[in-house]
């Protein structure tokens, strides 16, 4: 049988989980707003990225084999596996075949998406229905960036010795892009919290 010491110090304990827990639950509004804002911080430094000659290189091979997109390119794949760079490397010859091949200019187009997508994100304060199409188009970019995982060959360990290759082994690109599931559901939450403070600016 419990001591009355006992009880009430469980009362006492399940009183503190109780309010600790009650807390949290008022976190919700902040975390709303951190969310937003580490969309938007990602986007436009990854966005930032695309300008940069490294950053055009690397996302060759994803918008190369991509069947909706290949088209933007001037040579078909695999043909990019004979002039790609590591990071930070410079080698004139690969340089030549990126510009002949449209990689920058793409590279800043895609740039200048991004850097949008993320200030209209970023208009919720004051225009909450241009960051719930901002948080759409976003949707829209993770979904695109997700199916590089069907189309890309680059994003799955390569068969070159080890028993672990090919799916469900990710290469370092295959985990860059598993996370953009994260970017799509952090998208969805965005878009509905905007759609809902629109909608009450209305009545």
């Amino acid at each position: 049988m419990s001591t009355p010491s006992a009880t009430t110090a469980t009362v006492a304990n399940q009183s503190a989980v109780t309010r600790i827990f009650q807390q949290a639950a008022r976190l919700d509004r902040f975390g709303m707003g951190l969310l937003r804002l580490a969309l938007v911080v990602v986007l436009l430094w990854i966005g930032g990225l695309k300008f940069a000659d490294y950053e055009a290189d690397s996302i060759v091979p994803l918008v190369a084999n991509s069947p909706v997109m290949s088209f933007i390119y001037r040579s078909p794949a695999p043909e990019y596996r004979h002039y790609m760079n590591k990071e930070g490397e410079v080698i004139p010859a690969h340089h030549q075949w990126n510009e002949a091949n449209r990689t920058y200019p793409v590279s800043y187009g895609l740039g200048v998406v991004i850097i949008l997508i993320g200030l209209l994100i970023a208009s919720y304060p004051f225009a909450p229905q241009l960051s719930a199409i901002g948080s759409f188009l976003l949707i829209g970019m993770a979904l695109t960036t997700l199916s590089f995982l069907v189309t890309t060959p680059e994003v799955w360990v390569p068969a070159i010795g080890s028993s672990t290759h090919g799916f469900p082994y990710l290469a370092g690109g295959g985990r860059l892009i598993i996370k953009d599931s994260i970017m799509l559901g952090a998208a969805v939450v965005t878009l509905a919290d905007s759609a809902r403070s629109w909608l009450r600016r209305q009545q």
